[in-house]
């Protein structure tokens, strides 16, 4: 039975999509300061292998780290609407690439984005746009 994950090109499309969304993320100045980590690899791979994982793919994400526990595991960071605007923003551009140079069908991109947009709203975690 094919998935998801092997429809839109398996690991190196979902590695696309990371790598894109994280090169976004290295310089924006509302996202950055709420990776703790001077290096963003770690994010990155974790964020990758979730995405694997969530799309079908081998479940590395849960075999090394457990359940993801999404909200619990973000409740630390002030998730805020602004953020998540701007996660949404690094996150389309990456989608938007691969579209662009025919890696991801329109359908396979609606499907992606309609996850990330309901992803992204699930995880706002405060209103106060002050922290």
């Amino acid at each position: 039975m094919s998935t998801f994950y092997d429809e839109i090109g398996g690991y190196e499309t979902i590695r696309r999509i990371v790598a894109r969304f994280y090169q976004g993320v290295a310089t924006d100045p509302v996202l950055r300061p709420l990776y703790p980590e001077a290096d963003l690899t770690g994010a990155e791979e974790r964020f990758r292998l979730f995405l694997v994982q969530y799309w079908g793919g081998p479940t590395t994400y849960s075999d090394t780290r457990g359940h993801p526990r999404l909200r619990m595991r973000h409740a630390p960071f002030a998730v805020t609407p602004t953020a998540k605007d701007h996660w949404l923003t690094h996150f389309r551009a990456a989608l938007d690439e691969l579209v662009e140079d025919g890696t991801l069908t329109a359908e396979q991109d609606a499907q992606f984005w309609d996850y990330i947009t309901h992803a992204a709203q699930f995880m706002v975690n405060t209103f106060d746009e002050t922290g």
